[in-house]
Formats: C-alpha cells, sequence, structure tokens
C-alpha cells in the first residue's frame, strides 16, 4: 500500500493528532519499512514528534503484537500506541483505505495534556478530558489551558475544575418487567443508550439503570448489556446483578437473543417476504457510517410485508446478527430506507423502527418475550391495521 505525507495527515486527524490547519509538509523524515510480509510501518516525524503508523490485518487490537513490529525498525521504543477516538468501545484499530491502521507516537520528554489526564484517570476517556480542556475546566500552573495538544512534564501542577453532574433522580422511563435480576423498559425515541463519555450532559437509558442496578456503577453504562440507537424506541433490558449481566450479555453475543422489530419503509419491496444476507462494513469517506460491502462483516436480516398503502410499507424484521445500523443499510440497499432514516434516507418527524419484541432467557423466570406496542405514530400511517407483536 502506498502511503503519502497526505495520508498520514488525514491518519494523525483522525487520531486527533493533527488539525484542519496542518498541511503535508508538515510531516517529514518518512521512512517505510515491512516488520514482516503481510505488514508495513511507517515512521515519521509531525509537530516535533516522531510517529509509527502500522498497517497490518492480522494485529487485531493487540498491543503486544503491535510494540513488536515496531521494535523491528526501532529496538528502544518508548511510548504509546493511541486509541481510536471515533470507536464507541476501548480500541487501538482505526479503518482506512479498507485496512486496519495503528498509531504508536514516541514519547520526547513532555506529553500532551489529555493524554496525561487519561493516564492519571484511566475511567475517564481521552476524548472525555479533551472536551474538559476545551470547555475551560483544566488549569496547569495556575493558567487555564484549552488546547488538548499543549505539552507539558510531570513536575507541572495540573487544577481541575469540572462541573457537577446533572442529578436525574426524578427522570423516569416506561418499565415493562422488572424483577430482583433485570428491568425490561420501552425505550422513547430521543434517549440515548449511555453517555459515550463526552461532555454529555442528558438523561440516558444507563443513568436510568443506575439506580435499579449494581452492575458498572463506576462507568456510564451501568446495567447495559446491548443498546438502541437514539432515534430508535422499543424493549431494553438491563442488568441487575453480576450474574444476570454476564448471562444476558452471553446470550445477545452467542445470538441466543431473539429481536423483532417494526418498521415504516418509503416505497415497497419487491417481495413480500425475504431474507437478506449482506454483508455490512464501515463506509470509507463517512466513518461512522456503514454499507452493504462484500468485505465486510456477515449480516442476516429476515422481514415480512405486513401492510401497504402507495407510499409506505411497514415491515416486521428479524436480524440474525446484530451488525451496527443493520436494519437501517439493509433496507436502504433494498431502496426502501426507513421512514425517518437521516443518514441513510430522509428525515421526517421520527426515525419510524421500534423493537417491539425481545425473547431472551433471565434468572427468574426461564425463557421469556417481552413486548412493546406498536407506537401511536406507526399506526396512524395505516389506518384500520391491528398487530399482534407476539406473532
Amino acid at each position: 500500500m502506498k502511503i503519502t505525507s497526505s495520508d498520514l495527515l488525514a491518519i494523525l486527524r483522525r487520531f486527533g493528532e493533527a488539525g484542519d490547519e496542518h498541511v503535508p509538509r508538515h510531516i517529514d523524515q518518512i521512512k517505510q519499512s515491512h516488520p514482516s510480509p503481510i505488514n508495513q510501518l511507517v515512521q515519521l516525524r509531525f509537530n516535533r514528534h516522531h510517529y509509527f503508523v502500522l498497517i497490518d490485518e492480522t494485529a487485531e487490537d493487540r498491543a503486544g503484537y503491535i510494540m513488536q513490529q515496531i521494535f523491528v525498525a526501532k529496538s528502544d521504543a518508548a511510548g504509546e500506541i493511541l486509541q481510536n477516538p471515533t470507536s464507541d468501545l476501548t480500541t487501538y484499530g482505526l479503518p482506512f483505505k479498507g485496512k486496519d491502521i495503528y498509531l504508536f507516537r514516541q514519547h520526547d520528554g513532555k506529553k500532551r495534556l489529555d493524554v496525561i489526564l487519561a493516564e492519571r484517570y484511566p475511567d475517564t476517556s481521552r476524548s472525555t478530558w479533551q472536551k474538559h480542556i476545551r470547555a475551560g475546566h483544566i488549569s496547569v500552573n495556575g493558567q487555564v489551558v484549552e488546547s488538548p495538544r499543549s505539552e507539558i512534564s510531570d513536575t507541572d501542577n495540573i487544577a481541575l475544575d469540572l462541573p457537577a453532574g446533572t442529578d436525574y433522580s426524578a427522570h423516569e422511563l416506561p418499565i415493562i418487567h422488572l424483577d430482583d435480576s433485570v428491568v425490561v423498559i420501552d425505550k422513547p425515541i430521543g434517549v440515548l443508550t449511555h453517555s459515550k463519555g463526552a461532555l454529555n450532559d442528558e438523561f440516558t437509558v444507563a443513568e436510568f439503570m443506575r439506580r435499579y442496578t449494581s452492575v458498572g456503577l463506576d462507568t456510564n453504562r451501568p446495567g447495559i448489556v446491548h443498546r438502541l440507537d437514539r432515534d430508535t424506541s422499543g424493549v431494553m433490558i438491563g442488568a441487575r446483578t453480576p450474574e444476570a449481566f454476564e448471562l444476558l450479555k452471553s446470550q445477545f453475543a452467542d445470538r441466543r437473543a431473539h429481536k423483532t422489530y417494526y418498521a415504516v419503509v418509503v416505497g415497497h419491496p419487491r417481495l413480500d417476504s425475504a431474507l437478506i444476507d449482506l454483508p455490512i462494513g464501515r463506509h470509507p469517506s463517512a466513518p461512522s457510517t456503514f454499507r452493504v460491502d462484500a468485505k465486510g462483516k456477515s449480516a442476516c436480516t429476515s422481514y415480512e410485508v405486513l401492510a401497504r398503502t402507495d407510499k409506505y410499507s411497514l415491515l416486521r424484521l428479524q436480524p440474525t446478527t446484530g451488525r451496527t445500523h443493520q436494519l437501517r443499510v439493509h433496507l436502504a440497499h433494498l431502496g426502501t430506507p426507513i421512514l425517518g432514516d437521516r443518514i441513510y434516507g430522509k428525515a421526517a418527524d421520527r426515525l419510524y423502527l421500534h423493537a417491539t419484541a425481545l425473547e431472551i432467557t433471565i434468572p427468574v423466570g426461564d425463557r421469556r418475550t417481552f413486548t412493546a406496542p406498536l407506537p401511536h405514530a406507526f399506526t396512524t400511517l395505516f389506518p384500520g391495521l391491528t398487530i399482534d407483536a407476539d406473532a
């Protein structure tokens, strides 16, 4: 793979190391090598720091392996593998031009302010510290510093002036089922499953779960075992105990939790029922979105048309995999995007996607199916329609 200075600048920007004010000529001392026949390593200097870019499809986020490849080029390399700031999960790999990219920054005596804060307070992500810095919540040696890239040493005095969190104890969500092990809710549209770690001062499902669970109370995801997009409504289950958390989590991972959705789509599918078996991958030109991609991960969705009007169709959807945006991407690929899909279709008063049923095994009561009725917004589009969520 040929790597240019423009590519390297794009990678540095994706990792938050470079800004829009930087240009390719700011990068120099570029050296390329191949630690092994299956990968590529690029050394460079940028903004007085030295970096390594590893292009390796087999690294699979293994820090030890990544360092072994860097040591081939520089046996005394000391620094850090930078986390992927575009992911909700703690991961190093970042997709770039269809390849997995890893970025290593050498230590040069001083460190960036956001890096030092993330090291000192590991329970808070680096992206969150960047938000705090830009908001003026951090002082160094008595002076407010508003640039995450500011370099400081271990001898500098860092002071925090963080805003107090909002009290959401009075906020409620509709509870479908509650016992000693789990809590099941009917999530409304517009509510995040959990904060992404940035300064996100809003009520989330996780904050609601916090009052019912003993799991993950020191994180921003207490009790959370799966998620629904902000714009999707319907059934969500949370764990109240560590034992329940492991039981539920394993069922989602092993595809033993069966989910059913309703969606209103624009237009009419060519077939009244079908299995959509199309792999999904991250869109290279818009990394926060996805597309059908032959090189992506397998994704399967079965659908059945329940009703039609001249403009819309009501579908029952049953995914057997759980890829991000799977239903939205599959239906948009068929030419029938979900009504109100701002990413893959056109905006409306809401996203017409509703998680209506979840079949899962719980610690108390064995195998159960929890249901949430179809929202009124759906039924008004199909007058006279009667839906049985258990069907």
